[in-house]
């Protein structure tokens, strides 16, 4: 898995920083996401796929 992740396309919703911490976060002065890692452990991946599907502007892109 491979993420990719549009910050002009953020809105700084936050529920990927809920969903999964460990991969993303948020810039402190505007909110918009930022990605931590592009390729998780697999462990993660199915948190990952919750955030992408809990991104209100589908800012978050999975690459299987």
């Amino acid at each position: 898995m491979r993420i990719e992740v549009d910050k002009e396309k953020c809105v700084g919703g936050g529920q990927y920083v809920l969903a999964t911490s460990e991969v993303f976060d948020q810039r402190d002065e505007d909110g918009v996401v930022v990605l931590l890692t592009e390729s998780p452990r697999a462990h993660l991946h199915e948190k990952v796929r919750l955030a992408a599907a809990l991104c209100p502007a589908v800012a978050i892109r999975i690459i299987e």
